[in-house]
């Protein structure tokens, strides 16, 4: 029973069905129980909330990944996924408190740099990097570097990730690594940047660890970066 809810609630995910009125990306809409509902129903029958986080939401957004780079799936497909993980994410979240996040791969602060507005690939990476496990603390656009490292230290995240848009933003993320070393956090928290003007080459310029040319690649670089030490 639980191996077969778990099944659904991926079987969902991929669908992009967030609830049971939601049609998704399906033609064959049947009006049976979404990603909300069948998350509830895996709460209500005692299965613990990690094992319905990583088996269930983020194997989905792993099999949507692999749509997605084999050309199966497209960005619009992509939205609609991650937007069912956010919804079964919704359902979960007063079950988590400290104990999911101390379950989870990490955590990470996201934010869009100072003077930059644009918020749309950010939030899309940090509904998937929920659904991948991660607990993310996201302060939104326009954030200067001090209030990054403040927030870094104030949740002892092992990771920031920083979002921009416009080549007149992007060396902002430079500000946040050099704030990093001066408060002498930076032996202890990874940074990835990702953003259409951004690059690998970018990323190592000012001293970051990683980079994520979109969400999925996001998912991965994090990962191997708490798994090479990046926890605290």
């Amino acid at each position: 029973m639980k191996e077969k809810l778990i099944e659904n609630i991926v079987e969902n995910v991929l669908q992009g069905r967030r609830n049971k009125d939601d049609e998704g990306i399906e033609e064959d809409y049947t009006g049976e129980p979404g990603v909300a509902e069948l998350v509830q129903k895996a709460l209500d029958e005692g299965i613990e909330t990690n094992t319905i986080l990583l088996e269930g939401l983020s194997r989905g957004m792993e099999m949507v990944g692999e749509k997605y780079e084999t050309g199966e799936y497209f960005i619009p497909d992509m939205l609609t996924a991650a937007e069912a993980v956010e919804a079964g994410m919704k359902v979960m979240e007063p079950h988590l408190g400290d104990k999911g996040e101390s379950e989870g791969k990490g955590k990470i602060v996201m934010a869009t740099v100072e003077k930059d507005l644009h918020d749309i690939g950010k939030n899309l990476v940090c509904i998937m990097l929920k659904g991948a496990g991660f607990t993310i603390v996201d302060l939104g656009i326009d954030v200067t570097a001090a209030r990054i490292v403040e927030v870094v230290q104030e949740e002892n995240a092992q990771l920031v990730g920083l979002s921009a848009l416009l080549n007149t933003t992007m060396n902002n993320m430079g500000d946040v690594v050099k704030e990093l070393e001066q408060k002498g956090l930076r032996d202890k928290v990874k940074v990835i940047i990702g953003g259409a003007p951004t690059s690998e080459d970018f990323a190592r310029e000012i001293g970051a660890d990683g980079y994520g040319k979109d969400a999925f690649e996001a998912i991965r670089v994090a990962e191997k970066l708490l798994q090479a030490g990046g926890n605290n």
